[in-house]
């Protein structure tokens, strides 16, 4: 079935089944390959995007369901890591092995979007349904404070 998804501000027409994981469709069909596949079930948070400004996991969500909607990847946050999100991850290297970062960005992004200086228990809160294989709460917790203040300069 053909229809068009809104990806980063752009148009694409695309050519898949309805049910089609929008993860697939990002991936395979867009050629965006910065939303990881993790687990599959929505569990792990590594697929996480956004979806008109809401953090949403992409392997749970079907392609036409989406038809009308916003959706950002972690490819349309910033072209060039400007966003404070994506900064304060750098600053705080927060990164080991990967796994986990492009869904962590974007939910924190996401959270910060809504509550513009989130307490650690927001912040724990919000990125609850994002794993880290690695252990890196920490650093995570604090790159979304640093975030607040890179934005606000």
């Amino acid at each position: 079935m053909k229809f068009t998804l809104t990806v980063n501000g752009r148009n694409h027409d695309v050519d898949v089944e309805p049910e089609t994981p929008l993860l697939w469709v990002l991936r395979d069909t867009i050629g965006l390959t910065g939303t990881k596949y993790g687990c599959g079930i929505a569990q792990c948070g590594a697929c996480t995007v956004h979806v008109d400004g809401q953090a949403a996991k992409a392997c749970n969500i079907n392609a036409a369901s989406v038809v009308g909607r916003k959706i950002t990847t972690i490819e349309g946050l910033s072209n060039d890591r400007s966003h404070p999100v994506q900064k304060a991850w750098i600053e705080h290297t927060v990164p080991q092995c990967g796994y986990c970062q492009s869904g962590q960005i974007m939910a924190a992004s996401a959270l910060l979007a809504r509550t513009p200086n989130p307490s650690d228990r927001q912040i724990d809160e919000a990125m609850a349904d994002n794993l880290c294989r690695c252990g890196t709460y920490t650093q995570i917790r604090e790159a979304v404070h640093a975030a607040v203040k890179i934005g606000q300069s």
